[in-house]
C-alpha cells in the first residue's frame, strides 16, 4: 500500500495535514516483474539441459513374450535387404503376393517381422509399409529375449 504525501507550496503546514494522507489503490507490479525474470532465466538455462541425446540398442528385449500362433508367419529383413516371407526369399515387389499365399489370403493375421541389427530404421520401414499397403495391419515386431 502506498500513501501519497501531500504539499502545501504557499501555506504552512498544519499538524491535521501531516495525518490525513491520501491512500493510493495502485499495485505495485516491480516484485513481481523482478520475480517472473529471475523465473525466466531459470528457464532459460535449464531448457538446453533437458535435451539430451541417448544411444540406443533396440532389439533385445525383457517382455513376456505373447503366446504364438500354430503356424505364424514371419516376414524378415537379412543383412543384405533382402526380404525372406518363412524360408523363402522373395522379391519387394512380389511380397504381397508372397504373403497372399502364405496367410491364404486372410489379411487380419498377424505377421511378424524381424530384422537384422545391422537394417537401418529406414528399411525397416519401408517393408512395414510394404505390409501396410497390401493391407496387412497386424504387424508384430521380433526381438531377442533379453531375460537371463
Amino acid at each position: 500500500m502506498a500513501a501519497k504525501l501531500g504539499t502545501h507550496s504557499g501555506s504552512p503546514r498544519r499538524r491535521s495535514d501531516l495525518d490525513d494522507l491520501d491512500v493510493t489503490h495502485e499495485i505495485n507490479v516491480t516484485p513481481f516483474i523482478d520475480v517472473m525474470l529471475v523465473l525466466l532465466i531459470i528457464f532459460m538455462v535449464a531448457a538446453p539441459l533437458a535435451t539430451v541425446d541417448i544411444g540406443v540398442d533396440l532389439p533385445a528385449t525383457a517382455a513376456e513374450p505373447a503366446p504364438r500362433p500354430d503356424k505364424p508367419v514371419f516376414v524378415t529383413v537379412k543383412p543384405d535387404l533382402s526380404v525372406a516371407v518363412g524360408e523363402d526369399v522373395v522379391a519387394r515387389e512380389v511380397l504381397s503376393t508372397s504373403l497372399d499365399a502364405a496367410t491364404k489370403g486372410r489379411k487380419d493375421e498377424r505377421i511378424y517381422l524381424r530384422a537384422d541389427k545391422a537394417v537401418s530404421y529406414g528399411d525397416l520401414m519401408e517393408v512395414m509399409n510394404t505390409l501396410r499397403n497390401a493391407g496387412y495391419l497386424k504387424v508384430a515386431l521380433v526381438g531377442l529375449d533379453g531375460r537371463s
